[in-house]
């Protein structure tokens, strides 16, 4: 009988360094949401955090669905209608089905060029706003006014590339799981 050498068991500082890599879509999104929270006094500020939110699950729904579990984007959805005043559980609803969505499409997506993921992001985008602005009015038996939605959908497809691209830096660097 052969004896298979025996795998050690890592370090605990490689163990640390892999979950912290693993958690780290969680953590950037917790965080942005807390900064973009902030009173800065920035004009539409407000309506940049659920932006922000729709491109951290959509990207790393994308890229790396497993560091970002349903229950999670839930609270995330949750953590959101507290902040910006929502009914509770519209956006935990919301970035659910924008999650869904997203793994649903993700193997066709994962293999195109930026130009068409920010496309379809857009479309999601812009469906999940008009949802959000849809069960806001139906919620207050009356139609909201659209420019904010408007301002919404704007920020999206302005702000994704510049999100877009520092998860793309963090997810090839700092937060590769394969370099763990």
């Amino acid at each position: 009988m052969t004896r298979l050498p025996m795998r050690r068991q890592p370090s605990i500082w490689r163990q640390l360094d892999a979950a912290s890599r693993y958690i780290f879509p969680v953590g950037v999104l917790v965080f942005g949401l807390f900064l973009i929270g902030m009173p800065f006094g920035l004009p539409g500020q407000a309506a940049l955090r659920p932006v922000y939110a729709m491109a951290c699950v959509f990207f790393w729904s994308l890229y790396r669905p497993a560091s970002l579990p349903a229950p999670f984007v839930a609270t995330v959805g949750l953590l959101l209608d507290l902040l910006g005043l929502t009914p509770l559980g519209m956006w935990a609803v919301l970035l659910l089905l924008l999650q869904g969505v997203t793994l649903l499409s993700r193997r066709r997506l994962v293999a195109q060029n930026f130009l068409t993921v920010w496309a379809v992001f857009c479309l999601l985008a812009t469906v999940t706003c008009g949802l959000s602005w849809a069960a806001q009015s139906l919620l207050t038996l009356r139609q909201l006014p659209a420019a904010p939605l408007a301002l919404q959908m704007l920020f999206a497809v302005g702000f994704y590339p510049a999100f877009a691209a520092f998860f793309t830096r963090a997810h090839r660097g700092a937060a590769a799981v394969e370099l763990a």
